[in-house]
Order: C-alpha cells, then structure tokens, then sequence
C-alpha cells in the first residue's frame, strides 16, 4: 500500500487529464467557435433544444408495381421455357392479365400459379387469366416494407445509436422522424430520399446505336450517368452482383480523391469474381437506383470480393454513400409529406431544473460524506467530481444526444457513485476495530470490498446493457449515461480513492481517523 507502482499512477493521470479536457467542450461551448475541439460536445435532445419533425410515407404503390413486375418476368421465363404462347400479356397496378392460345397452355400456367404463387387470386375465363395480388398477400407486403423501412431509417440516421431521434410508425405507411438540433435538414432529406438500391451490370459498348433516339435491343436497358444526364450508358438488364451482398462499405481515398470501398459476402465475392474474370477488358457499370455512378474498365479479375467505387464524390458525398450502402436499400421509396422545426418542448426550465437537482445532490452527497468519514470523505468527494468529469467526456467524446431521462441517469449516478467508497470505508472501520494497524486497516479495507463492488456494479451494468438492446431512443440514453457512471464509479472508487488514500496517508501519518486513534 506504501508503494504505488508507476504504471498504475501514469495510468489514473492520464484519465483524469483527458477527462478535464474533453469536458471543456461541453461546459464552455460557444456556438461561435468553429474550432473542431469544440464540436465534440454533449448534444440537447429534442425535448431541451427542439429539432426537425419529418413525417415519412413509405410508396407501397411502386412495392405492388414491383411485386406484380417481378411475377411477369417469371411468368415469361416459365412461358419460353414451356414453349407456351402468349397472345397478350398487360401489366396493371395489382393484377396480371393473360390470355393464351389454347387451353393446355392457359392449364399450364395454372399449375406454375398454384406452385409458386399460392397466395395469388386468380380469375379464369377460357384461355383468358387474371392473377391478382391477394388483399393478405398485400398486408404482408407492406407490414414488411414498413418494418424494414423503420431499421433502415434508424441506420441511416443513428447508426451508433447515441444521436436519440424519435423513431416511429404511424399507421400502415407512415414513419415519424424527430431529429434533435439538427445542422444539415437537406443532407437528412437527401439520405432518407435515396432508395440505395445497388447493382453491379457490364457495359454494352458494341452496340453502336443512337442512345439519344433509339430504343435498347432486348436484354439491355439505357441508364443516365449520376453526374451528367446527357452521358448514357447502354447495360445489361441482367445484375450481376446485388447491394444485397454487401457486408460492409467505408469512405476512402483512390489516387488522391474520395470513394468507397466496399466489401462483399462469399456469394457476392464468387459473383464478382465470375463476372470480372470473365469479361477482362469490357466496362462494368456501378448502378445506383437507377443512375450509373462510375463504369470503369475492368483490367483483371476481381475474386477477393474487395472493390472500390469511384466517381468524383466529395468528402461527405462518399461519407453518406457508404452509410446508405451499409444500412442497405429501401423496399419501396420514401417521401417526405410533412416537415416543421419543433420549439423545445421543455427546454431552459428543465435543463435549469436538471442542473439545480444535479448540482444540489452533489452538494448534499459531499457534506454527508465529510460529516461521516471526515478526511477520507473529503477524498470521496475529490473522487465523486472527478467521476462527473469522466462521464461529461466520455458522454462528448461518442456524440451522445442528451434528453431528460439521460440527466436523470446522472442524477442517479451521484448517488450510486458513492456506494462503492461507503463499502471501502466501512470495511477500513472493521478492520480498525480489530485492532489492526492503520496502514494494514486500509490496505484490507480496499482489497476486501473490491470483490463486493464488482459484484454490485456489474449486476447494475448487465440491467443497463439489456436496457440499451432492447430500448431505444431516451430509454438508451439513460442506459448510456447509467452505463458510463457505473464504469467511472468503479474507476475512481478502486484506483482514484486508492491513490488518493495512499498520498494522504504518506504526507501526514495520521493517528486518527473517522473518530478513532490508531
């Protein structure tokens, strides 16, 4: 206990600097300051500062025109390979009208509905078909589009799920957006608008036809270039590799200037390395909801499912790209249809009234601990500013929005943050009392409540882990805040108070403590 090895004190220095210092940020901002020091702060939720309000409407209309397309393509394929005839095939909103040549061929077609579509309504006049999209079938469609659309709108805004937006749907179609203090709406807008759906297909460049005039020759399609609508690009309608086998996406650089690198499954990695090896020397387009982004020449085969898209992006444009690409693609698009900024819902009165309750348990927290322990409690409180220290960085430094709930994790965290020098100190007054030397009294005092601590912090640690699984939104924000007191109770009571213990002890040789000699 006389000696405390140099690692451990280099180590609680370090803390304890980098926790003073990444608290100015938040306890001296100045919306004035540019310096980017200053931008790593603890954010206000919307129910402090106020925000944006987006109502998001999820266009099934475009998932039914999909679902329905996506039928007629199998229905063509079974038909060519069947060998049937199709005298007409018409495409409408929800349905598929049909009509063959003779009634084997229309009994066919029958059979593969019965097979592959069982949950289609059919109508059958002759050799005349209707398949229809089933009102359960619908239901299940758009339950699903709007549950997927609500994890990709969460990714896409809170991908490290400390921003704290309101999350929620509303109705079969509709999605509710609260964004707390936010800077860029547009940038928002943009990102939520995209559908991001990624496809990889290869240039067709021996097709010499007039892209401005002409129609595509079967199996190819004519795409717009991302940048310039006049560039057009006569591709394959056939993908090669889908969005969907990505696993991850990242900003980067390439010969100087942003892009995005990008990282496929096995299944995508054999995929693009069967397309690239087998079409050295031809163009590959990088298509993004519809639009080519870049097609470059492809110089060898590509098979460890690594690539990079290029394609003159700025710095925040290949940012929000591998964020969209990693949260995947909508199911169907997103459109805004209502949007106003929201006043503070409690704002200056509650931030006061968190302060007040914040810095009033402080007050009457130290002056208990003083008035018990004497000394030592005076080296708690010294701990118990310090524990707020490193939860204030800590909170800055991985850009937590903070709501009410949060300054109410706080709050509690004062409390809590004294439990673990209460053990210590109570364990000190034991040892005491079986007349053991001073020195040996706290020595024991700390390695005998150690275990105690761990035991009662961890079991408070695992209920604040579940919460921030399960919870989302402000329920997280208090796990966060509780999370963090927890770990920074734990490291001021076992190594802070320790040290701090040790240096009075040396500086003085007391021979009284807590109301008794020694």
């Amino acid at each position: 206990m006389k000696n405390y090895s140099l690692w451990r004190l280099s180590f609680i220095l370090v803390i304890i600097i980098s926790a003073i210092t990444f608290s100015i940020p938040t306890l001296f901002y100045n919306s004035n300051n540019e310096n980017w020091f200053f931008e790593k702060k603890v954010n206000l939720g919307l129910d402090l500062q106020g925000g944006s309000h987006l109502l998001l409407e999820v266009k099934n209309e475009i998932l039914l025109k999909e679902e329905i397309n996506n039928i007629s393509d199998f229905v063509r394929k079974f038909s060519r390979e069947e060998r049937i005839t199709l005298i007409s095939l018409e495409i409408k909103t929800d349905e598929l009208l049909i009509e063959t040549s003779n009634k084997l061929d229309t009994d066919k077609l029958v059979e593969f509905k019965n097979k592959n579509y069982p949950r289609l309504n059919i109508t059958r006049n002759d050799n005349n078909l209707v398949f229809k999209i089933s009102d359960s079938h619908k239901k299940n469609l758009f339950e699903s589009a709007i549950n997927q659309s609500l994890e990709i709108v969460r990714k896409r805004i809170d991908e490290s799920g400390t921003k704290e937006p309101l999350i929620q749907r509303q109705g079969i179609d509709r999605i509710l957006l609260q964004l707390p203090g936010i800077k860029d709406p547009a940038r928002i807008k943009n990102l939520l608008g995209k559908t991001a759906k990624l496809t990889f297909h290869m240039v067709d460049d021996e097709n010499l036809i007039d892209l401005d005039n002409s129609s595509p020759p079967p199996g190819k399609m004519i795409i717009k270039d991302n940048l310039d609508e006049n560039i057009k690009y006569l591709v394959e309608v056939r993908i090669r590799v889908g969005g969907e086998n990505l696993v991850d996406a990242q900003p980067t650089y390439e010969q100087g200037s942003p892009a995005v690198s990008f990282r496929f499954n096995p299944l995508g990695a054999r995929k693009f390395g069967k397309a690239t090896s087998s079409n050295v020397g031809k163009r590959f387009a990088v298509i993004l909801d519809n639009r080519v982004i870049t097609a470059p020449v492809i110089r060898s085969a590509i098979t460890d499912g690594n690539g990079v898209i290029t394609g003159n992006f700025t710095i925040q444009e290949a940012q929000d790209l591998s964020l969209l690409l990693r949260a995947g693609a909508l199911p169907a698009p997103i459109e805004i249809i209502e949007e106003r900024s929201v006043g503070p819902g409690l704002g200056a009165d509650s931030i006061n009234a968190g302060k007040i309750a914040s810095i009033t348990g402080l007050i009457l927290v130290g002056i208990f601990m003083f008035l018990t322990y004497g000394i030592l409690g005076f080296i708690a409180n010294i701990s118990l500013i310090t524990n707020l220290f490193i939860i204030i960085s800590s909170l800055s430094l991985i850009g937590v929005t903070l709501t009410l709930p949060g300054i109410a994790g706080i709050v509690l965290t004062i409390g809590m943050a004294v439990d673990a020098n209460v053990l210590i100190f109570e364990r000190i007054k034991e040892e005491i009392n079986r007349s053991n030397h001073l020195i040996t009294a706290i020595n024991n005092g700390f390695k005998k409540a150690i275990s105690t601590i761990i035991d009662a912090n961890l079991t408070t640690l695992i209920a604040a882990l579940l919460l921030f699984i399960f919870g989302s939104g402000p329920i997280k924000g208090f796990a966060v805040t509780l999370s963090l007191g927890i770990v920074a109770s734990m490291f001021t009571a076992i190594l802070l108070t320790n040290l701090l213990t040790l240096i009075w002890y040396n500086s003085t040789k007391p021979k009284k403590i807590m109301g008794f000699n020694v």
